[in-house]
């Protein structure tokens, strides 16, 4: 019982996750306009670690494990930066939904790498996610392929990777400085490449702090943290279908906050979204309950 009610609560962390990261989506468009893509990755890295240093009484991560935990924040680094390069040679709705194919990626590397293939359902979901992202993000049509597809699709996997070594890290180190680690990595790769491409735009940064205040707090400090803290409890495959729903809430804080308008056709991209993480969340009970009249049955 103690393990289901840790699941339930790491699926409302998670699913809570993905709306502040949804909610980040206004603040990465608002800074992109006045900073580098660079700087502002380092300035939200380094601000979410500074705000976890308080909670950090001695640094102890266990030696075997501060290499895995050094390219998770690499990784986290790559894939941000990758999403943002290839947004310069394509669309935003190329973009998202090529992003998005981390949920059926997910999956896939994990059979590979437990030799243990996905269950149907996971399958079923994350291609009704899939579905579902496409409908939001492009709205039914996708234009030429371009090579900043290619850079998006690499991106994809990048995410995925950082979602399964969170995975297997998550149980195994303390919270605070394993985030507090991979912010660290983030912030200095975005620093050293932000110095080498984008120096003119440090300059800006004061006039977009409270974007940057949102996404280093509560995208960064409380999102990423959060899902290190959900992923104790819940599978890879499972938290990729949750943290989907950032597209959903991407599209309702554009929606709410910046104008953008989304039609009935990507309406329905949102409830398939929904409707996938819905299916496996509610999955397990449904099977459980099935299953037990049949053993009750077999009993009398």
């Amino acid at each position: 019982m103690a393990g289901r009610s840790d699941r339930l609560k790491a699926d409302i962390v998670l699913l809570l996750v993905a709306a502040v990261w949804g909610g980040g989506f206004v603040a990465q468009r608002t800074g992109s306009q006045h900073v580098g893509f660079f700087v502002f990755g380092a300035a939200r890295y380094f601000l979410g670690m500074i705000c976890l240093l308080p909670f950090i009484r001695q640094f102890n991560i266990p030696r075997r494990w501060l290499p895995w935990s050094i390219l998770t924040g690499a990784v986290l680094f790559a894939g941000s930066a990758l999403q943002q390069a290839g947004i310069a040679t394509t669309t935003a709705g190329n973009a998202a939904f090529i992003t998005g194919l981390y949920v059926v990626i997910v999956p896939i590397l994990m059979s590979i790498i437990t030799r243990k293939p996905a269950s149907g359902i996971t399958w079923a979901a994350a291609v009704i996610a899939v579905v579902g992202t496409f409908m939001l993000s492009s709205g039914g049509t996708l234009n030429t392929f371009a090579f900043g597809d290619i850079l998006e699709l690499i991106g994809a996997v990048m995410w995925a990777c950082h979602l399964i070594l969170v995975s297997k890290l998550s149980p195994k180190i303390d919270l605070i400085q394993f985030s507090v680690l991979q912010y660290l990595v983030a912030g200095i790769l975005n620093m050293v490449f932000g110095l080498v491409f984008e120096l003119p735009t440090f300059g800006n940064v004061p006039q977009v702090w409270t974007a940057i205040a949102y996404a280093g707090i509560v995208s960064t400090a409380i999102g990423f943290t959060g899902q290190v803290w959900g992923q104790r409890h819940a599978p890879a495959a499972d938290a990729a279908l949750i943290l989907s729903m950032e597209a959903v809430f991407a599209a309702i804080a554009g929606f709410l906050f910046l104008g953008e308008r989304f039609t009935p056709f990507q309406v329905t991209g949102c409830v398939l979204i929904f409707g996938a993480m819905l299916i496996t969340q509610l999955w397990p009970f449904l099977r459980q309950n099935i299953q037990e009249p049949a053993v009750d049955k077999l009993k009398a």
